[in-house]
């Protein structure tokens, strides 16, 4: 196997990179997913953002039924050459304990990302088109700096439907993947 020098780390594989190649990166701290091959590697998450996944986590989990799991950071393989880690996902409770080292499309039924500096671009394009290609049924996007502002975005087909901008300040009441009421101000 061919490894690569991206300075002090070492990365196995050849590019275009496969989700094969990705299981064998080291655990350096970074975040490293694929889009077509191509690698994208994300520096670690700043604290805001991680009280805003957190919080995110709660909200979810309070309102899920005991057949489902709200987990965080779980790669998720959309095809051969294209892995993510979304910041959060809910799947059912049986697949979490599948062996498998990252879930498949057809076990989630939302996936959420809180966009940050480092990821906005990836967050609000790449990602919503990736997976609504990989059938995610629906896709929340958390935008801290507008108060915060929760875009839920669900699937039409083969694509997502222009996002249903929800402001904080004002309480959402979402029924998918369950019915749940939030304020996106309680993710801050």
């Amino acid at each position: 196997m061919t490894t690569y020098d991206f300075g002090p780390t070492v990365l196995p594989g050849k590019p275009p990179f496969s989700t094969d190649d990705l299981l064998q990166f080291p655990d350096d701290g970074n975040r490293y997913e694929l889009c077509n091959g191509s690698l994208l590697v994300s520096p670690p998450h700043t604290v805001r953002h991680q009280v805003t996944l957190k919080n995110a986590l709660f909200v979810l989990e309070d309102a899920a039924t005991n057949d489902l799991v709200t987990l965080m950071q779980v790669g998720f393989r959309a095809s051969d050459a294209d892995c993510y880690i979304p910041d959060f996902v809910v799947m059912p409770r049986d697949a979490a304990f599948s062996t498998e080292p990252m879930a498949s499309p057809h076990h989630i039924l939302l996936i959420g990302e809180i966009v940050s500096q480092a990821t906005s671009k990836q967050d609000r394009g790449l990602k919503p088109l990736a997976y609504a290609e990989a059938g995610v049924p629906t896709y929340w996007r958390v935008e801290p700096d507008e108060g915060p502002t929760l875009y839920v975005y669900e699937l039409d087909g083969g694509a997502y439907k222009p996002p249903t901008a929800h402001k904080a300040g004002t309480v959402a009441k979402l029924t998918k993947p369950f019915p749940v009421s939030l304020d996106p101000a309680q993710l801050l």
